[in-house]
This record gives structure tokens, C-alpha cells and sequence, in this order.
């Protein structure tokens, strides 16, 4: 059992939303953004769903978030997401002062962190691998089955 209010907790929410988007055929890739232990946002990849290259689950949370606190700088917030965010959801990321970002699976081929400096802003605080085997996982089960 996973206790309230932890990293574990948090990022369980976030594959969660990872599976809604395996289910629907999307890049299984899950956020939630949380505020004062409270999770205010979720998302899941909708670029199939939408049409739109930038409808990753970053961005979608963030919009979301910052529509419900009606702030456009989330410096109280922590994204937790399952798999490293790309250049484009980390430049949105600094753009929103996020305060923590938390990634569970790297992605070595497209993930932020091949960039250096890094993309986020300097007062974000960086924690990765929570959950990152079964995040990486969920993406290997569906590449498997694009390949079937």
C-alpha cells in the first residue's frame, strides 16, 4: 500500500493517467500536478485524440493547473510525470517557475536533460526515478504492441 502524500503517491496518480492514455492509444505518458498535497491537475498524452503535436500530458496539466490556482507561475506546484519531458514541456516548464519536477522513466532519445544548460529554471527542484520501472514498463509494453 502506497501512503498519502508521498512521491510514490504521486506519481502512482500520474501512471494512472499513463494507463488512460495506453487505453486510448496514446503514448502512455501521465502528469499530475499537486499543490500543497493536493493534486490540482492530471493529464495524459492527447496528441492522437487532439490532432496536436503539443497536447503532451506536460503541457495539458499545466494549462490545467494554472487555470485553476489563475496564475500563470506555479512556484508552490510539483509535477510529477512518468516519463522525462521533452524540450518543448520543459521550456514550458520554465516558463511556469514551476517548483518541483519529479520524472519517473529518463528518456534518453528525446528527454530534456541531453540539453545543457538545462532547460528548466534555475529554482526548480529536479527528483527523478520514482517509479520508473513501471513507467518504463507501460511504454515498452506499447511500442511492443505498435510493432504487432
Amino acid at each position: 500500500m502506497i501512503d498519502l502524500y508521498t512521491d510514490e503517491f504521486f506519481m502512482s496518480e500520474a501512471l494512472k493517467q499513463a494507463q488512460i492514455g495506453f487505453e486510448e492509444g496514446e503514448v502512455p505518458v501521465g502528469a499530475v500536478i499537486v499543490c500543497k498535497d493536493r493534486i490540482i491537475a492530471k493529464a495524459y498524452n492527447q496528441t492522437e485524440k487532439l490532432t496536436d503535436a503539443t497536447a503532451h500530458a506536460e503541457m495539458i496539466a499545466l494549462t490545467s493547473a494554472s487555470n485553476y490556482l489563475g496564475a500563470k507561475y506555479l512556484p508552490e506546484c510539483k509535477l510529477y510525470v512518468t516519463l522525462e519531458p521533452c524540450t518543448m514541456c520543459a521550456g514550458a516548464l520554465f516558463w511556469s517557475q514551476i517548483g518541483e519536477l519529479h520524472f519517473a522513466a529518463k528518456d534518453p532519445t528525446r528527454g530534456y536533460c541531453r540539453v545543457h544548460p538545462s532547460l528548466l529554471h534555475p529554482k526548480t527542484v529536479v527528483k527523478q526515478g520514482t517509479l520508473a520501472e513501471e513507467s518504463g514498463e507501460i511504454l515498452r509494453l506499447f511500442f511492443k504492441k505498435l510493432r504487432n
